[in-house]
């Protein structure tokens, strides 16, 4: 028993080295490594305790590293794939949606620089930005606000 949860700790521990984890995605990584029962959650319970594991840095890491390429539908699932408290997630996903304009226009300007030329063209780029998880609201405005395309009606186009 000694040596079977040093080694989870251990391993926990090196994926929390790599970068921010929450206790369920820990738990799915490192449950085939237990050899006895209820020593991984003991391990867990350890660094949790410790300060090794945080949702809140979680939450910070995840929009540290996908706010300025994602809208906040796509973080709201990626922070939800990772079993963190659905009250965290929303007041994330509210910071987010204030700045969702500016990061979907920073990310437009990066991957298209212009503005469409013709509504297959607009309806690309509106596209591009849905599946990043930008609001529908959000794209049209980014992409409408590119360039007036004749025959082009941002209201229009269906991004799914």
């Amino acid at each position: 028993m000694g040596f079977d949860q040093p080694s989870l700790k251990g391993r926990a521990l090196r994926l929390l080295s790599g970068r921010e984890h929450s206790r369920q995605e820990l738990e799915r990584k490192l449950a085939r490594f237990e050899e006895e029962p209820g020593s991984l959650a003991l391990a867990l319970d350890d660094l949790q305790a410790k300060g090794f594991i945080s949702e809140q840095r979680v939450v910070e890491s995840v929009l540290n590293r996908r706010a300025a390429k994602l809208g906040a539908q796509r973080i709201k699932q990626e922070l939800q794939t990772k079993g963190l408290d659905p009250q965290r997630v929303a007041e994330a996903v509210v910071a987010l949606r204030s700045t969702e304009l500016a990061r979907a226009q920073a990310v437009w300007l990066k991957k298209f620089g212009a503005a469409p030329a013709e509504v297959s063209e607009a309806a690309r780029q509106m596209r591009f930005l849905a599946a990043r998880g930008f609001g529908g609201d959000v794209i049209r405005r980014v992409v409408k606000g590119a360039g007036d395309v004749d025959g082009f009606d941002a209201e229009t186009i269906d991004l799914t």
